[in-house]
Parts: structure tokens; C-alpha cells; sequence
């Protein structure tokens, strides 16, 4: 934000995280220092930006209307940055990216996509959130990110999406399931057996949910008394208890291979699942999201 003073910068820190104490640990000030530059821009501007209600603050029409065009500015000088610098040579391209992606995109899917990236814009600041499809589509909306990748489409109306790839969610169980011994299961009999899901708000669950009364089968009728947050969790708790679990394939291959966890088939459910890019509507046009979708759609189509 240097087309703007260091008072906007903390303002808009703040607005986006709506949080003095978040917005000091972003730009290393203290709170009384935060709250100094936003008494100063009140000052300049002669009106309130902030109000407080409880233990938290939100916008004032005038913090709004405030936050609003920084928030265009930003998207120009993001524009300009990375338009002068690729001007000669695009390995020069300077600016910075902010991602947020589902645990399945961040652990299994962008690794090398991101990695490939950063060797061609070594001078783009890349920072990538790891959240559950719902807590991306929040640091969206609140300006966390620029650019999101979750599971599925929810019914939000604030959001573009942009369909990147697909992916398959599998029953699997460790040799200390009673089906360990069994290649597959009716649906009917699924009830029988204890399962391990995942947290409230992950894509994986809805995903699952969403199969399971595709075939008039609520999630409510599993047996599972037991909820973890993060797919790393939810495999490291299946390959030493007698649970079954639904896991993205990506993730349990390596297990599959060495034969510490299978596949259980269940007859007529597949789950499959979409991943989109996400984008705030009127930020469609921002260079590095753009760039980074186009090298991601290219990248993935070539390890296809």
C-alpha cells in the first residue's frame, strides 16, 4: 500500500481483520500505536470509522465507504506493480499473492503447483492459509486472501468461482477394522460399524453427506461418535483404531501402497467432488490470482 500513507496501511489492516490486536501482530506495532494512527486518520477525515459493540469493533458507514475504495487502491497498485515489472521481463514480475486452500489442496494438490510458481516469479510474495473449505470462503469475504481454492460450491452469491479439478473420497479402515479381511459392504450394513469423520465446515463432510442422500441415506444414520479437525488427523487416528473413515484418495495412497490401510467399497456409493477457485466479485482482475490460476489449469493438465 505505499501509493498511500502508513495510517491507510494500519486502517486497512484493521478493517480487514476487524481486530487491533491482529492487525499490531500483522505489522509488528503495538496496540496503543494502532490505535494512535486510526485516531489520527479520524482526526484527518473528522469522522468515526470504528464502533465498538462487546468485546469486538466493526465499520462505521464512513469506515466503510473508507475501507471500500483502499481496497480498490490496493487492487490498482497490485495491477501497476506487476504490469511495470513484467514490462521487461516477467521472471521480474514484483507483488504478492495471498492464498487460502482446503486441507486436501494444501497437503496433496498445490505443493508442487506452488512450488513450480514460485521458481517463475521468485520476487511475488506468496502466503497460503490451511482452513476448511467454510473458513476460506470467510477469509475471502473478509479480505484475508486474494484467492481461495475449496470444495464444491456453496450457495454464496459474494463469490466467482472457477472449476480447477476433481478428486474421490474412499471408505478405508486399518487391520484393526473387523472389515480389514472384507473387500467391500451394502450400504444398509454401513450402519454397523463405527466411523470417524471429519470437523463441522470441512468440504470432505459435505461432500459425503451430500453422496450419502443421493441415496436416501442421512450422515446421522452412521455410527460415529467421533469428529476430527484436518485430514492428517483423521488418517493418523484410522491407522491405529478400528474406526472406518472417509478420506480423499490423494491423501491415503502412500498407506494404500504399504498396505497399513484399504479400501472398503460400499455397493453404489461413490463420492466424488469438485474443487473451485474462488475469487470476491470485482477482484477478478487482480494479476497474480489471475497468473496463479492460469499456471495452476496448465500445470495440472500437464501431470494429468
Amino acid at each position: 500500500m505505499d501509493m498511500l500513507s502508513f495510517r491507510h496501511e494500519v486502517f486497512f489492516e484493521v478493517a480487514s481483520l476487524l481486530s487491533f490486536t491482529k492487525a499490531g501482530q500483522v505489522l509488528n506495532l503495538s496496540q496503543p500505536a494502532i490505535s494512535k494512527h486510526i485516531k489520527a486518520l479520524e482526526d484527518n477525515y473528522k469522522t468515526s470509522l470504528f464502533e465498538r459493540f462487546g468485546n469486538g469493533i466493526r465499520l462505521t458507514d464512513a469506515g466503510r465507504i473508507l475501507f471500500t475504495h483502499l481496497r480498490e487502491a490496493s487492487a490498482i497498485k497490485n495491477r501497476l506493480e506487476f504490469e511495470l515489472s513484467t514490462n521487461v521481463d516477467e521472471f521480474n514480475a514484483k507483488g504478492e499473492l495471498r492464498l487460502g486452500a482446503s486441507t486436501t489442496v494444501t497437503l496433496y494438490i498445490i505443493p508442487e503447483i506452488l512450488s513450480a510458481f514460485r521458481r517463475q516469479y521468485p520476487n511475488v510474495r506468496i502466503s497460503l492459509m490451511n482452513r476448511n473449505s467454510e473458513n476460506v470462503l470467510a477469509a475471502l469475504g473478509n479480505n484475508v486472501i486474494d484467492l481461495g481454492i475449496i470444495e464444491g460450491q456453496t450457495k454464496t452469491t459474494s463469490a466467482n468461482y472457477r472449476y480447477f479439478l476433481s478428486d474421490e473420497v474412499i471408505l478405508v479402515c486399518s487391520p484393526k477394522s473387523e472389515l480389514w479381511l472384507r473387500e467391500s459392504i451394502s450400504l444398509d450394513e454401513l450402519r454397523n460399524y463405527p466411523v470417524a469423520l471429519r470437523e463441522r465446515g470441512s468440504g470432505t463432510l459435505a461432500s459425503i453427506k451430500s453422496a450419502l442422500e443421493s441415496k436416501k441415506f442421512k450422515i446421522s444414520d452412521l455410527n460415529s461418535n467421533i469428529s476430527l479437525g484436518g485430514t492428517e488427523a483423521l488418517k493418523n487416528f484410522l491407522l491405529v483404531d478400528d474406526c472406518l473413515g472417509f478420506l480423499p484418495l490423494r491423501s491415503v495412497q502412500k498407506e494404500l501402497a504399504a498396505g497399513t490401510l484399504k479400501q472398503v467399497f460400499v455397493e453404489s456409493l461413490q463420492i466424488k467432488r469438485r474443487f473451485y477457485f474462488i475469487q470476491r466479485h470485482g477482484t477478478e482482475n487482480n494479476p497474480f490470482a489471475q497468473a496463479f490460476v492460469r499456471f495452476a489449469l496448465q500445470a495440472h493438465n500437464i501431470t494429468l
